[in-house]
């Protein structure tokens, strides 16, 4: 049976990268085993006080970025978006989680736990953020809600201590640069040749797989 593997680039703070998880379930759920996603992180979020303030200056600053989640939201009503994001809850940087996440991975590789565990716990980071609105670049919060979604906390404590998960994240970051990955979330399939970036509807996203699944020849440069 052939498999592609589609590597996916996204930051933990993006709405974007939320509103894609169901495109994400629908292909498992379509494709199964023939389809891996290959979690990666790129730095959107790594200085939010001075990504917003400075974005968002003359639109209303926190409050107007806040408004236009809000507003994007309501064209995914089968997800949650807590009206207090970026409000009364201000994350500091993407960079905590994402290394909290490469850390499981690494004790997923490990042995310590199965893959089903590190997607449970991005999920449940995302979730904690745009459903529950925690701060989930607080150390605390992090270790709860890893915790609560399977993780031997322990085990991630080993990869950050090494500074495996350090040189893990930094892999990604360096990658996504060179990748020309624009932003959350990108997918990158066929070897890089196809690159499918932002807010991508799943019959985009179920053409390229196909066309790919279809191709004889590994070699060759799909048409799609």
């Amino acid at each position: 049976m052939k498999r592609i593997d589609i590597t996916y680039f996204s930051d933990l703070l993006c709405v974007w990268a939320w509103f894609a998880q169901p495109r994400i379930d629908e292909v498992r759920a379509n494709f199964g085993d023939r389809v891996s996603f290959v979690p990666r992180y790129c730095s959107v979020f790594g200085d939010t006080a001075r990504k917003i303030p400075a974005q968002w200056a003359d639109k209303g600053g926190y409050d107007g970025f806040n408004a236009h989640l809000l507003h994007a939201a309501a064209g995914f009503p089968e997800l949650t978006v807590n009206a207090q994001i970026w409000r009364s809850v201000r994350p500091a940087s993407s960079l905590s989680p994402h290394l909290m996440l490469k850390a499981v991975e690494l004790g997923a590789a490990g042995g310590a736990w199965g893959a089903t565990v590190t997607d449970a716990a991005a999920l449940a980071l995302r979730h904690a953020f745009f459903v529950d609105a925690r701060d989930i670049a607080d150390a605390a919060v992090q270790r709860e809600v890893l915790a609560d979604a399977g993780v031997d906390l322990a085990a991630i404590d080993a990869a950050l201590a090494s500074g495996a998960a350090h040189a893990a994240l930094a892999s990604d970051y360096k990658d996504a640069d060179a990748l020309g990955v624009q932003g959350s979330p990108t997918f990158i399939l066929n070897d890089g040749r196809q690159k499918l970036f932002g807010n991508i509807g799943y019959r985009i996203l179920e053409a390229n797989i196909e066309e790919l699944l279809r191709a004889p020849d590994p070699d060759q440069a799909s048409w799609c």
